[in-house]
């Protein structure tokens, strides 16, 4: 992961603001929003001081009220042409400078306009911040009405029953952790910037800027368990994850930039293994029977490795630039990897020598991919404005394209798969989005 742009003693949460006014200024170069540390958001900054800002309800964006609560009335350009120019005007940030002229030719012809899940809520009662412009993980759903994602140093809880948000851990202060066991690599910790975060099955781990690791359980009070896993200059925590291996047992995986798996008991927090690889890894992802691991980074090319030992079994070659999201259907046979090249690839575990299918995105790298525990959606975020929701059902060729404005911090089904969330970061119109699973229910149904 290319790290010249940031340094970790004066690092600023990433916050960027795509409703700038230079990007209607076209005799100024368009700025990348991926690449500064932190943007002053410079879009209707007196109006919205001047009132209160509210939260948006499905009701009132049937009246026609903005689901992000935009005024778009009092601007003197319309959402539709806002857009347009935006489309035109994005650059997406490159790592690799392979040809990329056959690259549409490759990718599904899609059917927009589905609506799998209705807009339901919006709150800007807790905020989603970033703290490096390429990670996105940073939002989990352990129920259709609870929800802990990052606002700044704060890993906050929202109830979308009560509308109600909490704080759960404070990382600006210093972490004791209050396990203390011999042979425990546990330490102390002060001012954790994160950068990435999983919460399952009632434990929530987050990684850090400078490699720092942090496991806490929500039903217990405090941290059980912190570290530092490496010292390294560029030891950003890019990914972690909590999986079952294939005996059952509960595990904690971590990818960093040192180009190092590491893997943690997630009931002792011991570490079993370390997997190093050739370049810097950017995300990992389990299958649901804890055998494969998938392993992504800063190369065109994603492997597939035996989860217990490391080994590499498989390469998957395709994709023409760095990757940052993979996801597992819950089926076993299908993972999906997220790309900078602006696509999101297929591939049947029982044949890797080419993908099955490629998803195009509308400007971005694919930084986000989630699967709905029933395999029935893929949910796939880039770096902004656009999350597409596919019908795994239509062979992926039937869509829903939620159109929004602002950076994406995380998207995550509800494990009942009733809820989706997204998590815009922007200065000013930062917020939580909630959307409810659409269902097709006739008449005949209600009478048996």
């Amino acid at each position: 992961m290319i790290m010249d742009h940031f340094h970790n003693n004066d690092l600023e949460y990433v916050v960027d603001d795509p409703f700038g006014d230079d990007l209607f200024r076209e005799d100024e170069p368009q700025r990348n929003d991926d690449l500064d540390d932190a943007v002053d958001s410079e879009f209707e900054d007196d109006f919205e001081s001047s009132k209160p800002q509210t939260d948006t309800s499905a009701l009132e964006a049937r009246n026609g009220k903005d689901i992000q609560g935009i005024s778009w009335e009092r601007l003197n350009f319309t959402r539709d042409k806002y857009r347009e120019t935006r489309l035109k005007q994005y650059k997406n940030y490159e790592n690799l400078s392979l040809p990329r002229s056959e690259l549409d030719k490759e990718c599904l012809e899609v059917e927009k306009g589905q609506t799998f899940y209705d807009f339901q809520y919006n709150t800007r009662l807790v905020k989603s911040t970033i703290v490096h412009f390429q990670l996105r993980n940073l939002l989990w759903a352990t129920s259709k009405h609870d929800v802990y994602l990052m606002q700044n140093y704060s890993v906050m809880h929202w109830s979308s029953l009560l509308r109600h948000g909490k704080e759960v851990l404070n990382v600006a202060k210093p972490i004791a952790p209050t396990w203390q066991r011999p042979g425990l690599l546990s330490k102390s910790l002060s001012r954790v910037q994160i950068s990435t975060m999983a919460v399952k099955e009632n434990l929530m781990v987050a990684g850090g800027f400078q490699g720092e690791l942090i496991c806490m359980y929500l039903n217990q009070p405090g941290v059980a368990f912190c570290t530092k896993i490496t010292t390294g200059e560029n030891a950003i925590t890019n990914a972690v994850d909590v999986y079952r291996n294939h005996n059952g047992s509960m595990r904690i995986m971590v990818a960093n930039n040192d180009a190092k798996v590491r893997v943690f008991d997630a009931e002792t927090f011991a570490s079993l293994n370390t997997f190093s690889f050739n370049w810097s890894v950017n995300n990992t992802s389990v299958s649901p029977d804890g055998k494969l691991l998938a392993v992504l980074g800063d190369s065109a090319e994603c492997l597939i490795a035996d989860a217990n030992s490391g080994k590499v079994t498989g390469s998957l070659k395709g994709h023409l630039d760095y990757s940052f999201a993979s996801a597992w259907h819950p089926n076993g046979q299908v993972l999906a990897t997220g790309n900078q090249d602006t696509t999101c690839r297929l591939w049947d575990i029982r044949n890797l020598s080419q993908s099955l299918a490629v998803l195009k995105g509308n400007m971005g790298a694919i930084r986000g991919l989630k699967f709905s525990s029933d395999g029935r959606f893929l949910a796939m975020a880039e770096p902004a404005d656009f999350v597409h929701v596919f019908d795994t059902q239509s062979d992926y060729v039937k869509c829903q394209e939620i159109d929004i404005f602002g950076e994406i911090a995380g998207i995550s089904f509800s494990p009942d798969t009733e809820a989706l969330f997204v998590g815009i970061a922007d200065r000013t119109y930062g917020s939580l989005l909630e959307f409810n699973r659409r269902h097709c229910n006739f008449y005949l149904d209600s009478i048996f």
